[in-house]
């Protein structure tokens, strides 16, 4: 496990297994993938970003469970799902759309279609 992952999570480490399943399914998915820590957020690029981890406060505090990540991800079109906390168009045909996961089981074929779906969008660009 690289030191910046690590590094990333020391503020709720709780999270950390949730990270580790989302990561091995977008590696063993999507090619040609690199990843970078940052100070938020770890970004996944191919041609460009795709898909983020973070800890956005997607939800009023209250509505947040203590242990979460969120999934961001681009796509040209919005999803409609009430897995999707929150859905924005900050360009034209370019939808933002942020899940907050919390439970690994939340990683799934929906979830991770999407990722994919955002990866070959941004490998198209």
């Amino acid at each position: 496990m690289d030191d910046r992952v690590l590094q990333f999570f020391e503020q709720m480490p709780e999270a950390l297994p949730l990270y580790v399943k989302f990561e091995k399914e977008v590696l063993s998915r999507v090619e040609n993938v690199r990843i970078k820590v940052q100070k938020t957020q770890i970004t996944y690029t191919n041609r460009h970003v795709f898909a983020c981890v973070s800890f956005a406060k997607v939800r009023k505090a209250k509505e947040r469970p203590p242990v979460y990540i969120v999934i961001t991800f681009g796509l040209a079109c919005k999803k409609e799902s009430p897995r999707i906390d929150i859905a924005t168009e900050p360009y034209p045909n370019r939808w933002t759309h942020h899940v907050l996961v919390s439970r690994e089981e939340e990683i799934d074929e929906e979830l991770l279609g999407w990722v994919e779906e955002a990866a070959a969008f941004s490998a198209a660009k």
